[in-house]
């Protein structure tokens, strides 16, 4: 993936919005999240390249999950544009440009139905990308 990670002058790093996307998936993924969901939505909106959506199952995961994805961006040179929500820990929006997390408290996740308002956006397959834990799909 370095091969897609470029300095520039500022110090702010550019990364390939598709390898932004799914790093950040790989550490939800790392942190537990549950129904993970990678959207393609560069055709239909000029909001972001990428929608990664996800769950946690308490409010604490979901901060957790959230803590971990910016650390592992901060890493990697990338900091987000801006991040929304993370006291209350029920729905964190964290806006890295081409790329928006979308972290969820699970019952949350389900009254705003992110997924059926972008349903025109294409599911990126993760397959490969993500740990496959015992008795569990990703």
């Amino acid at each position: 993936m370095t091969h897609l990670v470029k300095q520039v002058k500022n110090s702010r790093t550019i990364m390939d919005p598709l390898a932004k996307a799914l790093s950040c998936a790989k550490e939800a993924d790392d942190r537990k999240a549950s129904d993970i969901v990678l959207l393609d939505v560069s055709k239909i909106t000029t909001l972001a390249d990428y929608f990664l959506i996800c769950s946690g199952r308490s409010s604490r995961q979901v901060q957790g999950i959230a803590e971990g994805v910016q650390t592992r961006l901060r890493e990697l040179g990338v900091r987000p544009l801006g991040v929304e929500g993370e006291r209350e820990g029920h729905w964190i929006l964290m806006d890295y440009g081409d790329v928006i997390v979308h972290i969820f408290y699970q019952p949350i996740r389900e009254l705003y139905d992110l997924e059926s308002l972008w349903s025109d956006g294409t599911v990126v397959s993760l397959d490969g990308h993500l740990a496959v834990r015992h008795g569990e799909s990703s």
